[in-house]
């Protein structure tokens, strides 16, 4: 084992109690870096486009999912805009017919400059 990091307070008390501790440290420690290790030798047999290829497979189904969401959100404000424009007209004929005339007119005279 590498030389404690605990050393210098261990030897300013000899109890047995602190060097337990240190042992327990140390030994969890070393215990993580063998993990560490055999998931490092895991990790690289695998090979590095299933990797790539797994994340962008996932990243694919989440632009597709987040796609139909938006299409989805589109055609309901679609159908709610195209529902309220027919209910104005409905409601409001003459005043329906004066801006398309207004609104034709700006157009005429935009185009002509």
């Amino acid at each position: 084992m590498a030389s404690s990091l605990l050393h210098p307070i261990r030897s300013r008390r000899n109890g047995g109690t602190l060097h337990r501790i240190e042992s327990s440290i140390e030994e969890q420690i070393e215990a993580l870096r063998d993990e560490i290790a055999a998931l490092t030798k895991i990790a690289a047999k695998r090979k590095p486009g299933d990797r790539i290829r797994y994340q962008a497979a996932a990243s694919y189904d989440d632009l597709l999912s987040r796609s139909e969401d938006l299409i989805h959100d589109l055609q309901e404000g679609y159908l709610r805009g195209a529902n309220e424009v027919r209910n104005t007209v409905r409601r409001h004929p003459v005043a329906t017919i004066g801006a398309a005339a207004a609104f034709g007119l700006v157009l005429a005279l935009l185009a002509r400059r």
